[in-house]
């Protein structure tokens, strides 16, 4: 595994990086709606399933599916991160199905995922039918000039306006947004920039 600025590898990175602490905080704030059947969808190099794992101190996770599309990642994961309570799978996000393959879950947790799709809106649909009725989906992508708008990341197809991205999330009933600069999550407070949004949305 090779650091290509793709993907976060801790065991890589050192431990006071930006953009490590920024991920790892995601996590944390995901791991309180956390419960049952989790997916962590593109889940990367499987640091986050035990971050979520680490942090359930009730015991309240069953189960966590870490998918992610790329195979020697997956690998990866699979030796770096075991754990009795999470299986890694090779998967493609925007694939069409995901819930006849994967069935449902009580928490889905998708960061940094869907700037990367050039299918966004399909990707929201299968989450929403991967997301059980009463469960949490807690997604995050970063603030942009607009969908379809080049931008400098070479990895990213789109990178939204805050109210583009809860259009597409418009399929839940309930979305809450929160925003994140550094290691702050928190509600928006007036005059101040941050550089990342995150919805948990249920039905």
């Amino acid at each position: 595994m090779i650091l290509t600025g793709e993907r976060v590898v801790p065991k890589l990175m050192k431990h006071n990086n930006g953009l490590l602490i920024e991920h790892i905080k995601r996590y944390e704030f995901a791991s309180k709606f956390a419960k049952g059947r989790v997916l962590d969808i593109a889940c990367g190099t499987g640091y986050g399933c035990q971050i979520l794992l680490e942090n359930d101190k009730s015991r309240s996770i069953c189960h966590i599916a870490g998918v992610d599309i790329d195979a020697y990642t997956i690998k990866y994961a699979k030796t770096n991160y075991p754990h009795e309570k999470v299986s890694y799978l090779v998967k493609d996000a925007e694939s069409q199905g995901l819930e006849i393959e994967l069935g449902g879950f009580d928490t889905i947790v998708s960061f940094e995922t869907i700037e990367h799709l050039k299918h966004d809106a399909v990707f929201v649909n299968s989450l929403s039918k991967l997301l059980n009725s009463s469960g949490n989906l807690i997604i995050s992508t970063p603030f942009g000039r607009g969908r379809g708008i080049p931008c400098s990341n070479p990895y990213h197809v789109h990178q939204y306006k805050e109210e583009e991205f809860i259009q597409l999330l418009r399929r839940f009933k309930n979305i809450d947004m929160y925003y994140q600069r550094n290691e702050a999550i928190e509600k928006p407070t007036t005059g101040k920039e941050y550089y990342i949004m995150i919805a948990v949305c249920s039905n």
